[in-house]
This record gives C-alpha cells, structure tokens and sequence, in this order.
C-alpha cells in the first residue's frame, strides 16, 4: 500500500467540487478511528506531507486516556508526527447532510510507516512471508449488535416486529428474512455507503442471538487492505445506524444472557507459482488435512495464549468465552465444525483455508491480522504437528475453558511469549502492553454497582 499522491486529491475534487470538509481518519491501537475534520484550505498540506497531528493519538485508551508505560522518550513533550493519506481512500461520506469526504491515514516517517502505526506489526509478518517467498490472502467476518433506540441504564438489541402485535421476536432466528425486511433501509444504505467508500462488501445476515448481524468483505491477497477495510466498516456500520435512529456495537459482549460478537479470520497460503499450500493435488472426501496446512494450525495454537491480549484486548472481551457461549472454549481444531477455535472449513482444494474463530470484533483487525499471520507463518517453520483434529460429530458446548479468562493474565502471556514479540517487535509489545494493563487496572479500579448490590448491606 502506497500514500496517496496530490495528483488523487486533484483529481477527487475536480469530480466532487462542492466538498469543503474532509475527516483525516487516523487508527490507533484500539482498533478506533481517531478523526479530525480539516477544511478546504487545508487539503493540500496533507497530501503534500506537511500535516502533523500529537504522537500520542495511536496512544490514547479506549476511553481518550494516556497511561504510564509508553515509553517517553517517544512520547515525552507529546511531539507531533507526520500523517500521510492512503491511496485510493479518498472518498464521499454519505451520511451526512453537509459535503464531507474522508480519507484513511497513516502515521509516517518521510515515505515509510512509522512504527506508531498500527499496520507496522502486520508489516512485520508480511515481510517474513516475502522473505519466504509465500503470500497470504485473509478475509475478515465481523459480528455486531443493532441496538434499539432508549434512554435507560442499559440497551437493548433491536428485535423484530411479531406482525399484528406490540410483541418482538425473541430466541433464536439464524438468517431470518423478515429481519432483512424491517432493516432494509439501513443494509441498503451500508450496501452503498461501502461502494461509495471502495469497502468490497460481499454479504449480510442475521445471525443466532436476536438484534446480531454478520457482515463480510471479500478475500484480499494484500492483509494491510483488508484491515482497512474491517476498519472502515465498523465505522460505516455504526455510522449508518445512527442515521436511522439506532446504533451499532461491536463490543465483544454487550449482553450476558446471549452470544457476543466476534472477528473471524479466514487465511490461506500460496506459494510463488500461484499454488495454495493447503490443497491437496489428488482431493478426496473428506479431505486429506496436508502437512503444511497441518504445520500452519499447530503454529495457530502455539500463539493463541499469548495473542489473547490481542484477540481480546479489553476486560469486557473476556466475557465471550464460556461454555455454550458460541466462542472457542480453548485451542481445539477440526474440519467443518464451527465449535473449534481453528475451524479447516468445507471448500474446494484451491480455496482450502483456516478459519480463525478467537478474536472478537472489538479487537483491532491489523494486530489480530498480525497475530493469526504470525502463527501461521512460526508453524510453517517450525513444522510441528498439532495432533488430531476434533471428530466432526463431537460436541464442544460443554467443555471447560482453558484459554486465559482475565485480560492481566493474558498481558503477562503475551509479553512472554516466544512467537509474537520476534514477529511485532519488543518495543511495539512493550508499548502495547502498557496501554492494555493501564486500561485493565482502570477498569478494575471502579466501584461498580454490583458491589453495593452484593456487599453494602451484607458487609
């Protein structure tokens, strides 16, 4: 991916002249897009690489704060740092009244990212797979809440009408027409909000848990691309909601009762002659698990612990896993069985892949991109077995949960661990790290209501 020349914002406004506001969109660890709204005036520094915003931006906790840990000799005296726009991001924002465009930066030293930014650690484990002459494509699957409109305490998912009633449809309705129905003013307009934004769309369904959706992109053979793209729809999802009078959330657990949302990671491996390493040249049914595919998910495994820090970045994440809760219970695989962590699903040999199952769709898609590319790319080269896979029959929901269950534990595994900090780098794991257990001990440091519920009149 390369930064956008001036030729592309000449040419962006010759075809849109009525534009006198542009959104600088700019990532950052949480997996947020941080925005900041510039005027006509100042387009052009931008795309001419003079535009600056503070260091800390990428920094900043989920809720703006900045913790100790982050290293200052970067940050000390908060700094400014160059933002260079992404080619081919420029582009419309539909959902406002007024002319406004968007485009996606990145924080850049001269004409290379600069470590600060979140693609650099998936940067990183690209650049292992050109060393070894392979190339990956990813698609992302996200999940996500509609959330009706209120003004209590706590939301509510947006259930369907039961037709002739006051009622509304609870329990489980898996691709319901009738929810496409009552929501198509506003999948129409993210159907087009994504072709306006260049966001490849493919497909959208209700799924299990009332009020939940799942929205998917198409495959991409470069992983930076579709992070920007999980990214841009998570903002044009929850932008296009607020619309229509309601909301999107892809909190990984915004309901204890029901199932939380997740980011599922497809990801296959081609080797320079355009050959996918996990087929089988002589397919049968069911198929052969290969050697390499096999390689590829005990590399997963091996990762899954000490990436849980980023498949599950926020206290709130951890509230997924739990048995019968539709989330991975620990590092299980299988063929076609969408119970296990690391899903081998059904599909012709030349499309044969891994489904990631971990991650939740509040994690950020470049560093769960980073973390599953990583794993594959340690198991290849490490060439472990990861022993049978789950018989296709057999049922998970019971099984006790053996990934990490609090967001510490998985800091401490993370900075330990063996694979991820030589694939992303010992400073951007420290920095990391620092920003995810300030939040933790933030979060914990909270007296909330349930402990005057439980304590006040007990103690």
């Amino acid at each position: 991916m390369r930064f956008a020349p001036k030729s592309e914002l000449d040419d962006f406004l010759e075809e849109n002249p009525d534009i006198q506001l542009l959104e600088v969109l700019m990532p950052d660890y949480n997996g947020i897009l941080r925005c900041k709204r510039i005027q006509r005036r100042e387009f052009l520094s931008l795309f001419e690489g003079s535009f600056s915003v503070p260091k800390t931006v990428p920094f900043l906790a989920i809720r703006g704060d900045m913790y100790e840990g982050v290293d200052p000799a970067e940050i000390g005296g908060d700094p400014d740092q160059v933002l260079r726009p992404i080619e081919g991001t420029l582009v419309r924002v539909p959902w406002f009244d007024s002319p406004v465009a968007q485009v996606l930066t990145a924080y850049a030293d001269g004409d290379e990212y600069s470590w600060i930014d979140p693609r650099s650690p998936l940067l990183k484990v690209l650049s292992r797979y050109s060393d070894s002459s392979l190339s990956p494509v990813v698609v992302t699957e996200l999940e996500f809440y509609l959330i009706a409109d209120g003004d209590g305490a706590r939301p509510s998912p947006l259930l369907g009408r039961i037709p002739g009633t006051g009622l509304r449809q609870e329990g489980i309705q898996y691709c319901m027409a009738d929810d496409l129905y009552e929501c198509d003013a506003f999948l129409n307009d993210v159907r087009q909000a994504c072709d306006i934004q260049k966001v490849p769309l493919t497909a959208i369904h209700s799924e299990f848990s009332p009020g939940q959706w799942e929205i998917n992109t198409h495959h991409q053979s470069d992983p930076v691309l579709a992070g920007d793209h999980a990214m841009l729809l998570r903002r044009i999802v929850k932008s296009v909601a607020r619309r229509h009078g309601i909301s999107a959330t892809f909190m990984a657990k915004p309901f204890a009762d029901i199932a939380g949302s997740g980011m599922h990671i497809h990801a296959s491996v081609y080797a320079a002659d355009g050959s996918n390493i996990f087929a089988d040249d002589d397919p049968i049914l069911p198929p052969r698990l290969m050697p390499t595919l096999r390689h590829a998910v005990a590399g997963l495994g091996d990762t899954i612990n000490q990436g849980m820090a980023v498949f599950a970045p926020n206290p709130n994440s951890f509230r997924r896993f739990k048995a019968g809760a539709f989330a991975p219970s620990g590092a299980s695989w299988g063929y076609d069985h969408r119970e296990v962590a690391l899903r081998v699903p059904a599909s012709s040999e030349s499309n044969r892949r891994i489904e990631h199952r971990i991650a939740g769709a509040d994690a950020n898609p470049y560093f769960v991109l980073a973390a599953v590319l990583a794993g594959i790319h340690a198991g290849l080269e490490r060439a472990r077995d990861p022993g049978e896979p789950v018989a296709r029959e057999a049922d998970l929901s019971e099984n006790t949960v053996t990934l990490p269950t609090r967001i510490d534990a998985a800091i401490k595994m993370f900075c330990e661990g063996d694979i991820l900090p030589a694939y992303f780098g010992r400073k951007f794991v420290d920095t990391y790290a620092a920003i995810r257990q300030g939040e933790s001990d933030d979060y914990h440091s909270r007296v909330p209501d349930l402990d005057y519920e439980w304590y006040l009149r007990a103690l």
